[in-house]
């Protein structure tokens, strides 16, 4: 089997909504809405989990009216884990492409959490867009083991 065919074990494990925020004085109608988006990331060597998450911030005249951060917990397998690890540097790295479709997933979570937080109210007409995460996530992501863990 190649590397390439090699398959990567985890499971979703815990989503976790860190912030959100709706600042309704912040808000005015018809001018134009920015968007901010971000991902940081994080382990739990212990429990052998990678943490994603994705923040956005809703922007009108430069002051945010809708803030939200929402965190997706997958755990790795041990197989996967080991083959991550680099134990001569102490350090684990995810690939490029498997961290791309981890923040998928946790960017699409988001997009349900902002709907259901904002269900029945005005700001529900926000909708996250879809958003290139090759833009986001531009190489591998390595965790230095040596270091406290968390977001990154």
């Amino acid at each position: 089997m190649s590397e390439t065919d090699k398959k990567i074990g985890f499971a979703l494990n815990n989503i976790t909504t860190e912030q959100f925020a709706v600042i309704e004085s912040a808000f005015t109608e018809g001018s134009v809405v920015d968007l901010k988006a971000g991902l940081k990331f994080g382990i739990s060597k212990d429990k052998k989990i990678i943490s994603v998450l994705f923040s956005t911030k809703f922007i009108k005249e430069k002051s945010p009216f809708l803030i939200i951060e929402v965190g997706c917990h997958f755990k790795i397998i041990d197989e996967t884990w080991d083959d991550f690890l680099n134990e001569d540097k102490n350090e684990l790295t995810a690939p490029k492409g498997f961290i791309s479709h981890l923040a998928m997933l946790t960017i699409g979570t988001a997009r349900g959490v902002l709907h259901s937080k904002t269900e029945n109210t005005s700001f529900n007409n926000f909708l996250l867009p879809t958003i290139n995460v090759t833009d986001l996530v531009k190489k591998d992501v390595t965790f230095n083991l040596n270091k406290p863990q968390g977001k990154k």
